[in-house]
């Protein structure tokens, strides 16, 4: 099948979305599928507001529109709600071609931390993008249950995957000995949403590490001198990172999956959380981690938890799966000619 794949988020940005988009473009191909990708690589972009390293498509209308009818894809799919995929929705639904949407963040939530916007009018509007899809993939099944309370009636569940033989816990780490132990880690983006301020105010033995890169992260160093900043990492060293934690402490109370949950499980790193969407459904009462509403108690508790049982709920995430999901949610037609 020759698929077209409409997203904002693509690299060089560094996030779950954009990972997991392009393991599962990769995954379709060893499938024997023809997967194209629109990006905005292709277009004129500008930064995206309070959050510079996202580019946005300038005007992509006529480019959307040149790339669905050049690709001729038997069956499209609009990854993300920006300029892109409003562009591409507006053309599938003009033209009447049949395609799939899915929802990776929690917008509401998102705008809201940034700006005095009611999360009602942000629910409406994103209820409005997905209402003509043939279905909403989402991640989990606390995020449909929410999606559905707001209104929401085509969604599906698409869950994510983790590619568990480089994300292993063999292999080298980046700690120096005398790094005082134990490790309480973070990696994912350094940014207002991911409420890291939680889990850097917490009165820990050991040491703290932050990894990723993100536009709250001056402001956190200055704050917090005594955490380890890595700053920025190429997604390929990350497993060195994760291998070095003790505990892996995921803060963020809007995540609609945490992609690094999956990880650093895989890397036999126990995870502490709040019980909200996301940890709950990736580790719910799985053992490989802990969940409360005292995040410093999750993250004492974390440490009891056996490095093999982390890594052993990881090996149900596999990617095979989660692209033969995919393929039966998508809504294939007769290829567009022009």
């Amino acid at each position: 099948m020759r698929i077209v794949i409409v997203t904002d988020a693509a690299p060089p940005q560094v996030n779950g979305v954009v990972i997991t988009l392009g393991t599962l473009a990769q995954e379709l191909r060893h499938l024997g599928h023809e997967v194209h990708m629109v990006t905005p690589a292709s277009f004129r972009t500008m930064p995206c507001p309070t959050y510079p390293e996202i580019r946005l498509a300038l005007f992509p209308g006529a480019g959307v529109r040149c790339a669905l009818e050049s690709l001729a894809p038997e069956a499209i799919h609009i990854a993300t709600e920006g300029p892109l995929g409003i562009a591409a929705r507006r053309i599938c639904v003009r033209r009447g071609w049949p395609f799939t949407t899915s929802y990776h963040t929690r917008y509401p939530e998102y705008v809201r931390a940034r700006a005095p916007v009611p999360k009602a009018i942000t629910y409406a509007w994103l209820r409005r993008f997905h209402s003509r899809a043939q279905r909403v993939m989402v991640p989990t099944e606390t995020i449909r249950a929410d999606l559905q309370e707001h209104g929401f009636a085509n969604t599906v569940i698409w869950p994510r995957g983790v590619d568990v033989a480089r994300f292993t816990p063999e292999g080298p780490c980046v700690t120096r000995a005398d790094i005082p132990r134990p490790v309480f880690a973070y990696v994912g983006r350094v940014a207002v949403e991911k409420n890291l301020t939680a889990f850097l105010r917490l009165q820990l033995p050991g040491s703290k590490w932050v990894v990723g890169g993100g536009p709250q992260l001056a402001a956190l160093k200055r704050d917090f001198p005594d955490v380890h900043f890595a700053g920025a990492v190429d997604h390929h060293d990350l497993p060195a990172y994760y291998r070095c934690a003790d505990a892996f402490v995921f803060p963020s109370l809007t995540d609609t999956f945490g992609l690094v949950l999956l990880e650093a499980l895989a890397c036999g790193v126990p995870v502490a959380a709040f019980p909200v969407a996301g940890p709950a459904d990736v580790v719910g009462t799985s053992g490989s981690g802990v969940l409360d509403h005292d995040l410093k108690r999750a993250a004492l508790g974390a440490l009891e938890v056996p490095r093999a049982a982390a890594r052993a709920h990881a090996m149900k995430f596999s990617w095979e799966r989660v692209a033969s999901v995919f393929l039966g949610h998508l809504a294939p037609f007769k290829a567009i000619t022009t």
